[in-house]
């Protein structure tokens, strides 16, 4: 009878704490609310790095990021994910809605570069961006490969911090680079903006290289640099210098100095290469998952 009275009185209660319906919106961040985003960006940092080093670097609004940064939250403010929306493509959110307006959103942008992330992500991505988003030109699947500690000491190299002096050699060599990574040589589209970037990031001290006399042996920018994690690109051994142990050399000191200050290394590698994979894997990285990359037509 106790039981039969306490069950008809709960049904009679009204309903102390609703739970509120899942409504997402997506709105453009604004300067000083960095350490939110940075924050939510933290829980993954291996797959933020390079949004969170954009915004470590820039701030949430700067025309240097190229794009504009977006949150989703719920109807209480909740952050449920974040985006960069521009030439690169990039979003972080394990919420299928937030993927689906985020990806609506980016349809309105037609003039990105490139769409990169994990494999599943993107292919959630595009099923809803691509019937009315730009057309893919070339499509890449990449390792994403990581470096901890321990970082074996191999004989050390001139390896040092680039200069300005340094950016007319360095130039046509990245410029290579992403033209065999993705068809577009940046020294032919923009090479006022290309060269402007390389000098930035030169004077950011993000750029290694080891010199001789006017030749360059080895190279490798830090694309993005957070205290969690350091995404590297653009790590280059001059093929007449190759299979003599350089490119490992250059690889083991730059990975021991950067680990002084960061937790964990990063980099891409394109799954067609199996030589660069043996690189890293020869250098102590190890496999963490796959990437898609999607290169866009612009024109």
């Amino acid at each position: 009878m106790y039981a039969l009275q306490l069950a008809t009185t709960s049904a009679l209660m009204p309903q102390l704490f609703p739970i509120p319906a899942r409504r997402l919106t997506v709105k453009a961040l604004a300067s000083g609310q960095e350490t939110e985003v940075l924050a939510f960006l933290a829980a993954r940092p291996i797959h933020t790095v390079i949004m969170a080093g954009l915004i470590r670097d820039n701030g949430l609004v700067s025309t240097l990021n190229r794009g504009t940064f977006l949150a989703c939250r719920d109807i209480l403010g909740n952050l449920e994910g974040v985006a960069l929306i521009g030439h690169v493509t990039m979003v972080e959110t394990d919420n299928e809605e937030a993927l689906q307006l985020f990806a609506e959103l980016a349809q309105a942008h037609q003039r990105a570069h490139v769409i990169i992330g994990e494999q599943d992500k993107v292919r959630s991505f595009w099923d809803c961006y691509g019937p009315a988003g730009q057309a893919p030109r070339t499509v890449c699947r990449e390792l994403l490969f990581e470096q901890r500690w321990p970082v074996q000491a191999l004989e050390p190299v001139a390896l040092r911090l680039a200069t300005l002096d340094d950016l007319e050699i360095l130039a046509p060599v990245h410029a290579q680079m992403a033209f065999e990574g993705c068809g577009v040589n940046p020294l032919e589209k923009d090479p006022i903006g290309f060269r402007e970037r390389m000098a930035r990031r030169i004077e950011l001290g993000r750029v290694w290289v080891w010199i001789e006399a006017g030749k360059l042996i080895f190279k490798a920018d830090i694309q993005s640099d957070t205290p969690d994690q350091i995404y590297l690109e653009g790590v280059y051994t001059n093929p007449a210098e190759r299979g003599k142990g350089y490119g490992l050399r250059c690889l083991s000191q730059l990975s021991r100095l950067l680990l002084e200050k960061s937790q964990s290394l990063c980099v891409l590698v394109n799954e067609l290469n199996p030589s660069a994979q043996l690189f890293y894997r020869k250098g102590g990285y190890k496999m963490r998952g796959y990437y898609d990359t999607i290169y866009l037509q612009t024109e």
